[in-house]
């Protein structure tokens, strides 16, 4: 089950948001007068609804994920519990388990193949991979190491440690919510009318982001790097990529704008996990608006403690990148994407951040997108011999250099890419600060404007997505493979 599902739209969430409601009205009726406000019947029903929908998709490795919390449930309990060196061998105990874990599920079999390509003949473990087993594995670790460094208090109810780990809004695909982000308001929150205008709101925007412009830009993609791959000129190579860099913006940024959106109807106040990163001036500049939830999470838990810009800097650099590579899949191109942006992060911080005052912010943004969309073509195919095959066409090593299927596709869906490309851009931003700057703070024309406007984009965004899911074929996140 994903988001931009129409039974989750009509089906899941109005049954969750029924449940939810009744659980609030139990917790109502066991809160006392001039007493905090109970919350553990909305609590209980977001996590018997988030197992479900785990389930719905991954039926038997819902156990696994519940092993998964109690693990980290009683190593939390145990790290709490004592003092000196015992803190930190329950740190290590429960790391190593985490990890242990994503090792078997998700990196076993790529490490029996290549042993075998060295000549051993190891049976292949046939292990499937969990949906979003890396996501939940970084929140348990994020668990773990506050608990440990006293950033956050332990969890001591079993239940709210499991809400944690396993919320439906992130669950799957992001964004990596870190525990102290949320720990106070598991069992502290409150919900006013002006969260869930917002959260709605939020939530139609990636749905928009999802199934109007991503789920179009990926027909685009398939159609040049997977069905045409064999007889793609250098310009089909060129649009292929660019709508697939587009496709992966709008796909991971609208699930995350919807989960952050839903979590805000909750009561949670998930991060931002996107700053418009196609307006970038150098690489470091787009991880800091890429993704930023696993940027933040190896740069606390990895980066800094390895040393950070202290020490040994540009190993840490490599150590990070080569990880965050292999975070994203068991496969040699996720670890060449990796290691190509960590050495480029790196000779940005000795180079180009050092002269970047003195260069034009155009020539700056050129240099960035180009790296970002080639970055893309290694991330894209899996298959070395495809990639390979891909970028000798990409520089004109290969084919023609130019067809009428290319034409087409940037005719025939003129308006997609202007939007897509504007919308790319900080234009809402900008367009929220002109009407601000010209109506009265607090005002009713102000407040009646941005209710209408929202209200308007809400209802056409909803209309065409739904229009647009009636008989789709291709519409699963990317990241949920991650």
């Amino acid at each position: 089950m994903v988001f931009s599902d129409l039974f989750f739209l009509f089906v899941f969430l109005p049954a969750f948001a029924l449940c939810y409601l009744l659980g609030a009205g139990i917790d109502r009726l066991f809160t006392r007068p001039a007493q905090p406000a109970c919350h553990r019947g909305k609590n209980l029903a977001l996590v018997l609804f988030s197992l479900i929908f785990y389930a719905w998709g991954e039926p038997v490795y819902v156990f696994l994920m519940l092993a998964c919390v109690m693990l980290n449930y009683l190593a939390g309990l145990l790290i709490n519990a004592r003092e000196g060196r015992g803190r930190g061998w329950m740190l290590c105990f429960g790391l190593t388990c985490n990890l242990l874990i994503l090792g078997t599920f998700k990196y076993l079999g790529f490490f029996v193949a290549q042993l075998n390509a060295f000549g051993l003949s190891l049976p292949d473990p046939g292990i499937s991979l969990p949906i979003g087993i890396s996501f939940y594995t970084f929140q348990s670790i994020s668990y773990l190491i506050d608990v440990y460094r006293r950033q956050s208090p332990v969890q001591r109810r079993f239940v709210d440690l499991l809400l944690y780990i396993s919320m439906f809004p992130q669950l799957i695909a992001g964004p990596i919510v870190r525990y102290d982000t949320v720990a106070h308001e598991i069992g502290n929150r409150h919900v006013a009318a002006s969260d869930m205008a917002e959260g709605v709101y939020r939530f139609l925007r990636g749905l928009g982001k999802k199934v109007i412009l991503a789920n179009q830009l990926s027909e685009l993609s398939d159609q040049f790097l997977v069905n045409g791959l064999a007889d793609l000129t250098t310009s089909g190579a060129w649009v292929g990529i660019v709508a697939f860099t587009l496709q992966i913006y709008f796909d991971f940024s609208g699930y995350s704008d919807m989960a952050i959106g839903m979590g805000r109807c909750l009561g949670f106040h998930f991060n931002e996990n996107f700053r418009h990163p196609y307006c970038c001036n150098s690489i470091t500049d787009f991880w800091r608006r890429w993704h930023i939830s696993l940027g933040s999470f190896f740069r606390d838990y990895v980066y800094i403690p390895m040393g950070g810009n202290r020490s040994h800097q540009a190993l840490n650099i490599m150590v990070v990148w080569f990880l965050t590579g292999m975070w994203h899949g068991a496969s040699w191109n996720f670890i060449i994407w990796g290691v190509y942006f960590g050495i480029i992060v790196m000779a940005e911080k000795y180079t180009l951040l050092r002269i970047d005052r003195y260069i034009p912010r155009p020539l700056l943004h050129i240099y960035s997108l180009l790296l970002v969309v080639l970055g893309w073509g290694i991330f894209y195919f899996d298959d070395f011999d495809r990639m390979v095959l891909f970028f000798q066409t990409l520089f004109g090593q290969r084919g023609a250099l130019h067809d009428f299927v290319t034409v087409s596709a940037l005719t025939d869906n003129f308006w997609l890419w202007v939007v897509a490309l504007v919308l790319c851009l900080p234009v809402r931003t900008a367009m929220l600060t002109a009407f601000e700057r010209h109506t009265h703070e607090g005002g009713w024309v102000r407040e009646t404007g941005l209710f209408v406007t929202r209200l308007v984009v809400s209802v056409v965004v909803l209309v065409l997505s739904v229009a647009l899911l009636v008989g789709a074929t291709n519409n699963a996140f990317i990241y949920t493979r991650f």
